[in-house]
């Protein structure tokens, strides 16, 4: 609950850099796979921050989107899960989805618990209909999406962005209301994802200072009995 907490204030200090009145509105969209950052996201909505439009991207490992679209949610097999070029969102089941489910579901903690502990589920029309008051939806990404994007954003704008974020623009793209700003929620340094820039751009994304030639560096290790 403390990381989640903390999140919260990314909200509001990325709405009030936005925008210029408390009368404006702002959607975010968020590259998630155990559903923790928009969950923050979900609880400044309800302290009455002005969001209009919670969106979920996933990759490859659809687990949320699938749920926002139809209702059904169901975790993953091991052989089910993807390994993709966002790692970060490779999940099978998300971690932090019952909170919001609790909410969902009018904070009925017996039902929830009996939900998770089934592992599978579907909502009812009517339980399912709910999710738009929440302002939820949802789109999911593919290795290809992900180079294309990355390829655009550099080609218009001269702005590398890593694997994760290019799911996250991907989907804000599509599910973007032209009344509406849209924020992305940028997850991590490129330099991370090298590999795949490279792919999308033919170049090596710069390091932060200080980390070039970092593997040059002297290894210093120390081996540990396997004690508790």
């Amino acid at each position: 609950w403390a990381r989640l907490l903390a999140q919260v204030v990314y909200y509001f200090a990325g709405y009030f850099q936005a925008t210029k009145s408390n009368a404006e509105t702002v959607s975010f969209t968020v590259p998630s796979g155990n559903f923790g950052n928009v969950c923050a996201g979900h609880v400044a909505r309800m302290m009455g921050l002005p969001i209009d439009r919670l969106v979920v991207a996933t990759n490859e490992n659809d687990v949320l989107d699938e749920f926002f679209r139809s209702g059904h949610y169901r975790v993953r097999t091991a052989a089910e899960t993807h390994e993709t070029s966002s790692p970060s969102m490779d999940i099978s089941k998300a971690s932090n989805f019952e909170r919001f489910v609790f909410d969902l579901l009018g904070r009925d903690g017996a039902r929830v618990k009996a939900l998770f502990t089934a592992g599978d589920f579907s909502l009812s029309a009517q339980e399912q209909a709910q999710i738009k008051t929440f302002g939820f939806v949802s789109g999911s990404s593919s290795h290809a999406d992900r180079l294309a994007t990355i390829r655009a954003c550099f080609e218009n704008y001269g702005v590398i962005i890593d694997t994760h974020t290019a799911d996250g623009l991907k989907v804000a793209l599509a599910q973007r209301d032209p009344g509406v700003m849209m924020l992305v929620l940028e997850t991590a340094l490129p330099a991370k994802f090298a590999a795949t820039i490279v792919e999308a751009l033919g170049i090596t994304p710069p390091r932060p200072a200080g980390l070039d030639n970092i593997e040059s560096l002297p290894k210093r290790v120390v081996e540990m009995p396997v004690d508790a």
